[in-house]
């Protein structure tokens, strides 16, 4: 749109938006009863009360497990969620909430909500795709000795983050040459920066915050 075809550095921020938290109607937080939202672009089709009264079982399934953080109520609350909606529409946070409330230890209830709306949410906008959209355009568009510099919440987006900047890559390994050298897109850059004490008390939504440095080079 801007003519743009290359810069000097890109600083991708993943986390979901302190606002989309606490704007109750958007559906993403487990603190406000509103309907099951969860778009970030609100002109998508696919929203969380398509995802939870459409998906089958084994789509449900598959998204808690790789999405939740293995969640291992993953089978029996997938189950709840078939049967709840033989009853009728799951449309609303505490709909969901209560669903998952038998499964749920109180101790660790926030902790597991939080997966439970991570997995669908991550569903809903296709977070790891879009991830790896953007890594393999930042590859095209970055100048020789440009930088990526890209913030991360949870290991689901540090891992194709990490292994990216390492081999560029998402799946499996570089191929070597006939004198067993490989052909990489980028090289690290210092170590991994986590929050200091003082940041997270500032803001403690920055506490599993971590940032990975990578220099596009030569290939």
């Amino acid at each position: 749109m801007y003519g743009v075809k290359e810069v000097d550095g890109i600083l991708a921020d993943l986390g979901v938006s302190s606002h989309q938290f606490d704007e109750a109607e958007r559906g993403f937080s487990t603190r406000f009863d509103a309907r099951l939202d969860m778009r970030m672009n609100q002109e998508s089709e696919l929203d969380a009360v398509g995802v939870v009264n459409d998906y089958d079982e084994d789509d449900l399934n598959r998204i808690f497990k790789e999405y939740g953080g293995e969640l291992r109520i993953a089978p029996r609350l997938t189950r709840a969620i078939i049967a709840k909606r033989d009853e009728g529409l799951i449309e609303t946070v505490g709909q969901l909430k209560e669903i998952c409330a038998p499964f749920v230890p109180e101790r660790i209830q926030h902790k597991m909500l939080a997966q439970v709306f991570q997995a669908i949410r991550i569903e809903v906008n296709q977070e790891m795709d879009v991830l790896e959209e953007f890594l393999t355009q930042s590859k095209e568009i970055l100048k020789i000795g440009g930088r990526l510099s890209v913030i991360s919440y949870h290991s689901l987006e540090d891992r194709p983050v990490k292994r990216f900047m390492r081999n560029g890559l998402f799946h499996g390994e570089p191929e070597k040459d006939v004198f067993g050298r490989v052909s990489v897109p980028f090289k690290k850059v210092g170590k991994l920066i986590v929050p200091t004490t003082a940041q997270i008390k500032e803001n403690n939504r920055a506490r599993s915050a971590k940032l990975r440095i990578a220099q596009r080079i030569e290939e």
